[in-house]
């Protein structure tokens, strides 16, 4: 019924009216089918910076993860580098420790083979100044002995002085000639002659005590000393009386063996281990 209506309609209306109305049609259609595609391409778009910008999001979410990851591997470095430098800290002070055990055991190495070395000259020197006198040792003359760390010819008084005096005997004079001869050919040697008596008390006008009768007797012994070839300023003469015994003053034997005349031979400090720096602790 509609469309007989249109039709009658269409029937009154004139011919270019008609193509007119047609063309508007047309243009209008035209007009709807481009905004739509229009809408169509805007929609579109939008989905598509949607599509992006979740991507974007997803690669900054990927990327902050990998940013964490990252910085949880670097404090694990950073903690291994720390206990690496730490440990090369203790290595460090471990080695500066050993080296120094390492050179105090050096230096006490050093100076123990000094102190052999020392021991073993002074044991030398005994054995050749035993050598030297063993003549006069089996002949009961002297004696040969280590006295502190000191080498000392030991001469009875005995056979060198009569009781109480001070003047040399014939046989004592020529046995202290042959150990001045042996002395005097030991090289840059000192020589200290030692008087010592027994506790039997004197007191005479030239010697009023036992001191100025051992003194009396050490002087005497160094000019023959020096007499015999020992040069004048390697001897030198000492007194210690009664202070120094070395056997018991009650029985008689023991007072012979205290009246004794002691030639020590000087230890040359320059030899002995230690000595540049007692040198330089005595500010010299």
């Amino acid at each position: 019924m509609l469309k007989i209506l249109v039709l009658l309609t269409l029937a009154c209306i004139p011919k270019k009216k008609y193509d007119a109305l047609e063309e508007e049609l047309r243009a209008t259609q035209e007009q709807l089918t481009q905004r739509t595609t229009e809408r169509d391409a805007q929609a579109a778009r939008a989905l598509s910076v949607e599509e992006a910008l979740a991507a974007e999001q997803k690669q900054v979410e990927e990327l902050s993860a990998r940013i964490k990851a990252l910085e949880t591997e670097l404090a694990g470095l950073q903690g291994n580098l720390d206990a690496a430098n730490k440990e090369k800290s203790s290595l460090l002070k471990d080695r500066s420790s050993l080296q120094a055990s390492v050179a105090d055991m050096q230096a006490a190495l050093k100076e123990l083979a000094e102190r052999r070395a020392a021991a073993e000259e002074r044991v030398s020197q005994f054995k050749d100044l035993l050598s030297r006198f063993k003549k006069l040792i089996d002949a009961g003359q002297l004696r040969v002995k280590i006295v502190d760390g000191r080498m000392v010819v030991v001469l009875a008084t005995d056979i060198l002085f009569a009781s109480g005096k001070a003047e040399l005997s014939e046989s004592g004079r020529v046995a202290l000639l042959e150990v001045a001869k042996i002395l005097a050919t030991i090289p840059d040697r000192h020589y200290q002659v030692e008087g010592h008596t027994d506790n039997v008390p004197i007191q005479t006008e030239r010697f009023p005590s036992n001191w100025e009768l051992a003194s009396a007797r050490a002087l005497v012994v160094v000019r023959t000393l020096e007499e015999g070839g020992v040069a004048s300023g390697r001897l030198s003469g000492a007194s210690y009386g009664e202070y120094r015994p070395v056997a018991d003053n009650k029985t008689l034997d023991g007072r012979v063996s205290n009246r004794r005349i002691e030639i020590v031979v000087v230890p040359d400090l320059s030899e002995l281990p230690g000595f540049e720096e007692l040198k330089q602790a005595s500010g010299e």
